[in-house]
């Protein structure tokens, strides 16, 4: 199998995790469109980047290496938006005090961007690596493996899974990766060294949310992001009780 469909494969995999990962929260209840514009902005701005990276990859498939490069310059400036979309949802949702109860608030504050930056950051160096072809697509899908954290944390019983939600969803994402990763070795014969970077991005980025979390500086940040606000006044470290109604999310 040529790299091209190889890859396509795990794209179109990538796309349903997410689609089914938000329809299965739409469908039990827990999901509404009764939004801030800024949450839907949010929705816009990744869901688009899923169709974007899926439509990059088909054009490779197909031979349309011109459009492909066109689409990319585009991409870029998504991404950029994607990041700043993803800061002011989560600043938002800390501020208001409505962080889901499985997950620490401050744990929420750090995780959500460090884990956008290191996508970014992986997706920047594919850009600039755009040239070799091989590390290109390797660390894209690097990046895009990080956004599945959000789709499996709506397909797993995330109440029943603190103290450890987060680290959850991301060893769920770890094994998408971890897949690729494998079967691409056993078809070239060797760990391609694109792989050795992504992952290492990925056990750094764990590292400086675990460490950060649980530190002086992490409890400084959250202090500083949520003084005047309904959040200042929940504790950074503590888990909220579930709430009495209905579990629902997007309200914030």
């Amino acid at each position: 199998m040529g790299d091209e469909r190889f890859f396509l494969r795990f794209a179109i995999l990538m796309a349903l995790i997410i689609a089914v990962g938000f329809s299965f929260q739409l469908a039990m209840g827990r999901s509404t469109f009764a939004s801030p514009i800024r949450v839907h902005i949010h929705a816009v701005l990744f869901m688009g980047w899923v169709t974007i990276f899926l439509l990059q990859n088909i054009l490779v498939s197909i031979g349309r290496v011109d459009l492909h490069r066109k689409l990319g310059w585009l991409a870029a400036g998504w991404m950029v938006a994607m990041v700043i979309s993803g800061f002011i949802v989560t600043v938002a949702m800390v501020r208001n005090g409505v962080v889901p109860f499985f997950f620490r608030p401050v744990h929420f504050l750090i995780f959500d961007p460090v884990q956008v930056l290191t996508f970014a950051g992986l997706t920047i160096a594919a850009v600039s690596l755009r040239r070799r072809t091989d590390w290109h697509r390797r660390l894209h899908f690097s990046g895009m493996a990080l956004l599945l954290g959000p789709a499996f944390g709506r397909m797993m019983p995330m109440p029943f899974l603190p103290p450890f939600a987060w680290e959850a969803t991301f060893a769920a994402c770890l094994v998408v990766l971890g897949s690729i990763v494998a079967l691409d070795t056993r078809r070239r014969g060797s760990v391609h060294p694109a792989w050795k970077w992504g992952v290492a991005a990925w056990l750094g980025m764990f590292v400086v949310i675990e460490a950060l979390t649980y530190s002086p500086a992490g409890l400084s940040i959250y202090r500083a992001v949520t003084e005047g606000h309904p959040g200042a006044g929940v504790p950074p470290l503590d888990f909220a009780p579930p709430p009495a109604g209905p579990l629902m999310t997007g309200r914030t």
